[in-house]
């Protein structure tokens, strides 16, 4: 449900040169945010929160 928003979100966005811009800002402040937690975890960069499968682990 909330990519489905955050698309919805960013489809309203994109439709004007302020949107853009906004979208834009808040995409580079994410791509900082995760790295600097990448670096403080020492997670290998490319993986993402659920792993390399994006799915949840099975518990055993």
């Amino acid at each position: 449900m909330k990519r489905f928003v955050k698309l919805v979100a960013a489809r309203w966005l994109s439709r004007t040169p302020l949107g853009l811009a906004v979208l834009g800002a808040g995409w580079l402040l994410g791509r900082r945010r995760r790295r600097r937690a990448v670096a403080e975890r020492g997670v290998p960069p490319g993986r993402g929160r659920r792993g390399a499968a994006g799915r949840r682990p099975v518990a055993r």
